[in-house]
């Protein structure tokens, strides 16, 4: 079993290297094959590829977006970090051209991990008040 700190520090380059530098070859270390990432709106599902487009949509809507890790710890095969973001809407979001307008959000993830790579995540994050700051 690979213990809660390999697991952490592991995971920070989700935070780190992903999805505030951009490298998204990463996901396929980090990631199992068959991982799932268990998601509520916008859709069904999905595993790396998708995992991999949310981030460029992101991206793509808040060129400036930094995600920092607020919490995270680890019990058994889960991991869980409590995280927020801000960025500047640059670029179309979810229908919404950019507004110019700087955004904060926050999120909460629990990741399963199997032979030390992430095979499951489920992910809260406040879509509404992400979009309440884009449409007033």
């Amino acid at each position: 079993m690979v213990s809660s700190n390999d697991m952490k520090a592991k995971f920070r380059l989700v935070y780190d290297e992903i999805l505030n530098n951009g490298k998204l070859d990463l996901f396929d270390e980090i990631c199992a094959p068959d991982f799932v990432k268990h998601t509520l709106p916008p859709g069904e599902p999905y595993g790396i590829e998708g995992s991999k487009q949310s981030v460029l949509m992101l991206q793509n809507a808040f060129p400036d977006i930094k995600y920092t890790v607020e919490d995270m710890f680890g019990e058994g095969d889960k991991l869980v970090a409590r995280w927020s973001a801000k960025g500047t809407h640059k670029g179309d979001f979810m229908g919404i051209p950019a507004t110019g307008k700087q955004v904060f959000f926050s999120g909460i993830e629990i990741i399963r991990v199997k032979d030390d790579r992430a095979v499951e995540e489920w992910e809260e994050l406040d879509r509404a008040g992400l979009m309440q700051q884009l449409t007033t």
